[in-house]
């Protein structure tokens, strides 16, 4: 007789009315198949179903099942879209939005006692520095587990701020030497019942799901636990702008150039996709310059806009990296070409772009007249960057890339014309 804490049961409800159509039981450590083919172990013919739109993976002994989407209409766990998650021992899997509704619920994990063969030799962990979260010997973990969110293991707080906290994490379903680390955003409590906060996190999730480019950082899952919501993300080893600069003074011009030039591939990237991906949030602070390449990285997507979707809320960084028409509640692609203006001003002062915000001639902007460290091209071009009308300014990122290419082949070569 199968031991019911081993039972995976999905249930088909009619939805809205809840009451269930159909049940599937199974006992068993091997892939459940879900989707229209008559090939799958869950069978559901309906339209918005891909032919084979998700598989639930085992776990072993300490580890949970996971659900794994491969439909076009995407899966939703507990109304939060997913690529692959950890399940929860129990709640609701949606096949596509407006699709239908299995609910789930899955065995729970047996709490283990770890044991030492006592034939073996315990390392002492030598050579090791205060920094080190693995032993260079024996890959053991070296500092204690905060506490577990899902099938992620939390080793420290990041960071904390109005919209959540977020945490260093290492992925316990993946099996290998080294347990990738990764970082778990999870959002505020208070504002998990506000709709707004529940609509940006929803979008963040499926914006980055979407995204694959190498200075973005990867999308794993996202996914509720214990009523709180999650999104796991590749964990970036590297510094950013801001605290680069408060720790090492004003950066050179031809690097700065470089990494301005770096971020404006980025947005060539966003701005093209359909429809256009506006940031919203480009400032040094979401910069990262990544240890192993000294590429720059783009980081939180939490403000990124669709172009053409309504827009309910103005989002905007503080300390005059915010184009005019997006602190107005109107930002467009060329607002991100305007933070790349402000964020050159920082890098090459030092100083906070307000510093030098003032009333102009015609409108209002950055006087940056016989400021030291700026070359006086580089001073036209954040002028232009960062016009008071979006018309004014460059169109597009690789108008701006172009132009600092030309400027660092110019300082390359000092005796071209």
């Amino acid at each position: 007789m199968s031991d019911s804490n081993s039972v995976v049961t999905l249930t088909l409800l009619d939805f809205p009315a809840n009451t269930p159509l159909q049940a599937w039981s199974f006992d068993r450590q091997t892939p459940i198949r879900v989707g229209r083919a008559t090939d799958n172990d869950v069978v559901i013919d309906n339209g918005l179903v891909s032919r084979y739109h998700l598989e639930i993976l085992p776990g072993n002994l300490a580890q949970g099942w996971q659900v794994v989407n491969q439909g076009v209409n995407g899966t939703f766990l507990n109304d939060v879209l997913i690529s692959r998650s950890p399940l929860p021992e129990e709640g609701f899997l949606q096949l596509a939005k407006d699709g239908p509704v299995l609910q789930f619920k899955t065995p729970a994990i047996p709490k283990l006692n770890k044991t030492t063969d006592p034939g073996s030799k315990k390392c002492n962990h030598a050579g090791n520095t205060a920094t080190n979260l693995f032993c260079i010997r024996c890959r053991e973990l070296l500092i204690p587990v905060q506490q577990s969110i899902g099938s992620y293991q939390v080793l420290k707080t990041l960071g904390q701020g109005g919209m959540g906290t977020t945490y260093l994490a290492l992925d316990s379903m993946l099996v290998s030497e080294q347990s990738p680390l990764l970082v778990l955003k999870e959002i505020n409590a208070d504002l998990v019942e506000i709709a707004k906060a529940q609509e940006l996190f929803t979008r963040e999730a499926r914006i980055l799901q979407s995204l694959d480019h190498p200075s973005i950082p990867r999308y794993y899952a996202s996914f509720i636990d214990q009523g709180k919501k999650y999104l796991a993300l590749e964990l970036i080893h590297g510094e950013n702008l801001e605290d680069y600069v408060r720790r090492l003074g004003i950066v050179e011009v031809a690097k700065a150039v470089t990494w301005i030039q770096q971020v404006c591939h980025i947005l060539e990237y966003l701005h093209s996709r359909t429809p256009p991906l506006i940031h919203r949030d480009i400032k040094p602070a979401n910069l990262i310059l990544r240890y192993r390449d000294d590429q720059i990285v783009l980081l939180d997507f939490g403000a990124v806009k669709e172009v053409g979707t309504p827009l309910k809320t103005k989002i905007g960084s503080e300390g005059g990296y915010s184009a005019p028409e997006q602190n107005q509640g109107q930002p467009c692609p060329q607002s991100d070409i305007y933070a790349l203006g402000s964020t050159l001003i920082f890098l090459l002062t030092g100083k906070s772009p307000l510093d030098f915000y003032t009333k102009l001639e015609h409108g209002y902007g950055f006087d940056l007249q016989d400021v030291p460290g700026i070359p006086s091209f580089l001073q036209t071009l954040i002028n232009q960057l960062t016009q008071e009308q979006p018309i004014d300014r460059p169109q597009t990122a690789k108008e701006v890339a172009q132009a600092l290419g030309f400027y660092l082949q110019n300082l390359n070569n000092p005796s071209q014309d």
